[in-house]
């Protein structure tokens, strides 16, 4: 899989100054056509579509799946 920027929680938590669980989102936003992932913050468009409505608990989920897929 070839993705141009390689993210995890724990840099997104420093630069996130609100509430809750921050988002993965890079403004790298290119779908890669053989993964289905987006090349900035490694997300399916299912998962990008519905983060706005998750749970904070289904947010950390989604980033647990993230940093493996980078892995």
């Amino acid at each position: 899989m070839n993705h141009d920027v390689l993210i995890n929680l724990a840099d997104a938590r420093q630069r996130h100054r609100g509430p809750g669980v921050p988002s993965p989102c890079v403004s790298v936003c290119q779908m890669d056509p053989c993964s289905g992932l987006c090349r900035g913050c490694w997300r399916s468009i299912d998962e990008i579509a519905g983060w706005g409505a998750l749970s904070d608990e289904a947010r950390l989920q989604i980033w647990s799946r993230i940093e493996d897929r980078q892995r």
